[in-house]
């Protein structure tokens, strides 16, 4: 399968999944159950996407500077600090630490 082709059918597929969420009733939609397990489900595909990006390199798992920054965000997040000084306190954590060997 070429490049084009993987990416047209990956296309089609996302845009259907939109086009089906249009067919859900809106009363099955406003139930407490469903507004909960959709925010929890955000929250486990964003974290699983971070666990990921700074867990993995290629193929293997590695620990290095990527690890630190993202407990160092986790902390100022906890202490609701605002959005750019969470980013920076991170890049410059694991710039910090890349300088220093780790």
């Amino acid at each position: 399968m070429t490049m084009i082709a993987a990416i047209l059918i990956a296309s089609a597929a996302v845009y259907s999944w939109k086009f089906f969420g249009y067919l859900v009733p809106e009363s099955f939609l406003e139930k407490p159950a469903v507004s909960r397990i959709a925010g929890l489900l955000t929250v486990a595909l964003l974290s699983a996407l971070m666990a990921t990006q700074a867990l993995t390199k290629g193929a293997e798992i590695v620990l290095d500077a990527r690890i630190v920054s993202m407990l160092v965000s986790a902390v100022l997040l906890r202490f609701k600090a605002p959005f750019l000084v969470v980013v920076a306190a991170a890049a410059a954590t694991a710039a910090l630490l890349r300088l220093l060997g780790f």
